[in-house]
């Protein structure tokens, strides 16, 4: 499976982006509003300056307060992005996520964002894509 075959199966919402001035509350807010687990910082929506997980704002918190909440997302987020393609193998990217040790994934074409995956879209696919060779298998062992 390919990573743009992941996001024909998602919702299109867009990924949600929020601007480098903004505050790590306003995040938090936008996070929790959205039911997500990672935030990119963008200036226009295309170009990403970094990504902001949940997991960088609790450790932020456990580390320096609530006076953390007041600091701007470009401060806290992760500015060296890793990235893939659409063209990519969803299985390259898992292990590539896992390996790295975080959860979501710019999906860019060129120098545009076209998507966010996170580590379970991709779970998600392959347990589907898995479920479908199951059948097959089944399928060809029964005479079906």
């Amino acid at each position: 499976m390919l990573v743009h075959q992941i996001l024909r199966s998602k919702p299109d919402e867009g990924v949600v982006t929020i601007a480098p001035g903004a505050t790590i509350a306003q995040a938090a807010e936008l996070l929790s509003s959205r039911r997500i687990g990672a935030v990119i910082v963008s200036k226009d929506g295309d170009s990403p300056l970094g990504i902001l997980s949940e997991r960088d704002i609790v450790r932020e918190l456990g580390k320096s307060g609530s006076g953390c909440l007041t600091d701007k997302v470009d401060v806290l987020m992760t500015s060296k992005l890793v990235s893939c393609r659409p063209e990519d193998a969803a299985d390259a990217i898992l292990a590539q996520m896992t390996e790295g040790r975080f959860r979501h994934m710019p999906v860019m074409k060129g120098e545009k964002m076209v998507g966010l995956i996170s580590i379970g879209d991709v779970v998600k696919a392959r347990l589907s894509e898995l479920a479908m060779e199951k059948e097959a298998l089944t399928g060809m062992i029964m005479g079906n």
